[in-house]
């Protein structure tokens, strides 16, 4: 209950986070572990801002704490592996800025999605209907996804956090060095689109 509210913002943010990396992999046909993945994404968008509205309504922590055990026990890994990239790319930004980590995701998950979705489009179609209720009578898929990433944008900034680098006064000035930390003992990163250094910058640019 004393934790202070944008640290609770920043930790909803992680949830969500853990449980994307988790939901978007390369592997097909894990119908059950999609769906359960994708009814904990939609819980934290469902009590993570009550948590905050009432800090002290033990319903709304709990809801939100039960879902962060499932994200992160390892129960939803099974019979996939997820892609990792935004968190790596997010270390790199936190390793080098005073930012917390789930602030950090909420800035670099949206620009990897717009920068990856194309890749696997089906995948990300399915994530919005499923998560965010974006219709299918929509004029084309990129439009479906486009229109979830905003909505994921959306429910970042509703719980007070930034989505871009500039909303944490952050420019472009360390970019390349994120994106060669990101990558440092490695030749790429991530699944559904391997990323090497000049990929991770691009994407930091989407996020400026």
């Amino acid at each position: 209950y004393s934790l202070p509210a944008y640290q609770v913002a920043c930790g909803a943010a992680d949830i969500l986070a853990h449980l994307m990396e988790r939901y978007f992999t390369l592997e097909r046909h894990n119908d059950l572990s999609d769906r359960l993945l994708e009814n904990a994404m939609r819980n934290v968008v469902s009590y993570a801002p009550l948590a905050l509205k009432h800090p002290y309504d033990y319903r709304f922590r709990a809801a939100l704490m039960w879902t962060g055990t499932l994200a992160h026990n390892n129960l939803l890994d099974r019979g996939r592996t997820g892609d990792w990239g935004s968190h790596n790319i997010e270390h790199a930004l936190s390793g080098l800025y005073d930012i917390a980590h789930g602030a950090g995701l909420a800035i670099v998950f949206p620009a990897w999605m717009k920068y990856v979705y194309r890749e696997h489009i089906d995948r990300f179609v399915q994530y919005a209907t499923r998560v965010w209720s974006v219709s299918l009578t929509l004029d084309d898929k990129d439009v479906v996804v486009e229109s979830a990433i905003d909505r994921l944008e959306a429910f970042f900034r509703s719980l007070g956090l930034p989505v871009r680098l500039s909303d944490a006064g952050i420019g472009h000035e360390h970019i390349k060095k994120m994106a060669k930390r990101a990558l440092e003992g490695r030749a790429h990163l991530a699944r559904v689109k391997e990323l090497k250094a000049d990929d991770v910058e691009k994407i930091l640019k989407l996020a400026l």
